[in-house]
């Protein structure tokens, strides 16, 4: 009897919640729907080229966001565990293509017509590519010890255990590079020919809308390693290892998959994407100190579970989506540009309410959360 009681209580409770999500969802819609006819229909205070401007700028903070949500989506399908110190993964990384950017730009090359040419300006496509290695290679360098010292003691814990050690190591790294480099903010030294704002205007209803070099360069190398990435999960050997071991990873050892590589190697091409993630962060922005890693890891995250955590084509999707939202939502709902963060945590909250799957996810990542 009391067991009956006990679960028609639970029922009840089930039907409350759903009914008050329900309500919840059809408010939140009522506004939305509001503010875009406000917006849109009465006040038309937008044109077509600034729709087209926040749609290209979301795109391009997509597309970063995309690249360390894969590195969330990498470590939680192998070990079910959110690794809260990517983001600060992805700041070394920055200050890694930095350092690089700096040097190369202190190396006199000159020439008969130009005395004064720093390497930097002489090999721009070469000096680029060097802040990237370098920037990968720091970022998953990092990635690996943190696997080594702070997590794999703690493969066998309670879940909680490896999370509060994830937010002991984002608040090291922060406080380390802090020491290390001090707190100011350091300007990301682009070579000129892709000098921040530079790029391809085109004129949309009478305006010019500027496609920039960095921006070209952030987007479609973001697509070209999210593409090789997917292969390489889907159509190698190290790929199969990685879902053999997602799926059971005793079964997986069984079957003579070293496990421990395996999330070795993992660790290393998640760091090496949030160390690329970096740089393009730092040539589209320009502005890095020990504290960028933060917001961008956070939005990284919400773009995972937006996505479908555990999924790595839902972590591309949905770093994408996240991307264009922040940018046009507040140009859309009529609010300041300034609460473009709060629109991205707020669609976290309500993915977590209406769809805790994401875009893409299946009942499998439900089960892991």
């Amino acid at each position: 009897m009391q067991n009956e009681r006990s679960y028609l209580s639970a029922v009840n409770l089930r039907r409350a919640t759903n009914i008050l999500r329900l309500v919840g969802g059809v408010v939140v819609l009522g506004w939305i729907a509001w503010r875009l006819y406000t917006v849109f229909i009465i006040t038309a205070h937008y044109g077509i080229d600034t729709w087209l401007r926040l749609v290209i700028a979301g795109l391009i903070i997509g597309s970063v966001y995309a690249l360390i949500a894969i590195g969330y989506t990498l470590v939680y399908g192998i070990l079910g565990m959110i690794n809260f110190a990517h983001g600060d993964v992805m700041m070394v990384g920055a200050f890694g293509g930095f350092f690089v950017l700096e040097a190369l730009k202190v190396i006199p090359t000159p020439t008969h017509d130009n005395p004064n040419l720093t390497f930097l300006n002489a090999q721009p496509l070469l000096s680029v590519v060097i802040a990237f290695l370098v920037g990968m290679a720091t970022a998953a360098l990092i990635g690996y010890l943190l696997e080594k010292i702070a997590y794999r003691p703690l493969r066998n814990a309670p879940r909680l255990v490896p999370l509060i050690s994830a937010i002991g190591a984002s608040i090291f790294l922060e406080n380390a590079v802090e020491l290390l480099f001090s707190s100011q903010m350091r300007n990301y030294s682009n070579p000129d020919v892709i000098s921040r704002g530079a790029g391809v205007g085109f004129n949309v209803n009478g305006s010019t809308v500027m496609l920039t070099y960095t921006g070209i360069i952030t987007f479609v190398l973001s697509a070209i390693l999210m593409a090789g990435l997917y292969l390489l999960v889907n159509r190698t050997h190290l790929g199969r290892a990685m879902r053999a071991v997602a799926q059971d990873r005793k079964t997986a050892a069984l079957m003579g998959v070293n496990v421990d590589s395996v999330i070795s190697q993992t660790f290393i091409i998640s760091g090496a994407l949030a160390g690329i993630a970096g740089v393009m962060y730092g040539l589209q922005i320009g502005l890095i100190n020990y504290y960028v890693g933060f917001l961008p890891g956070m939005k990284a995250f919400t773009a995972a579970v937006l996505g479908g955590i555990g999924n790595i084509p839902g972590a591309m999707v949905g770093g994408m989506v996240l991307g264009v939202v922040e940018s046009i939502a507040p140009a859309a709902l009529g609010i300041d540009f300034q609460l473009k963060d709060v629109i991205a945590f707020t669609l976290l909250v309500l993915i977590l309410l209406f769809r805790p799957t994401g875009i893409l996810g299946t009942a499998t990542q439900e089960e892991k959360l």
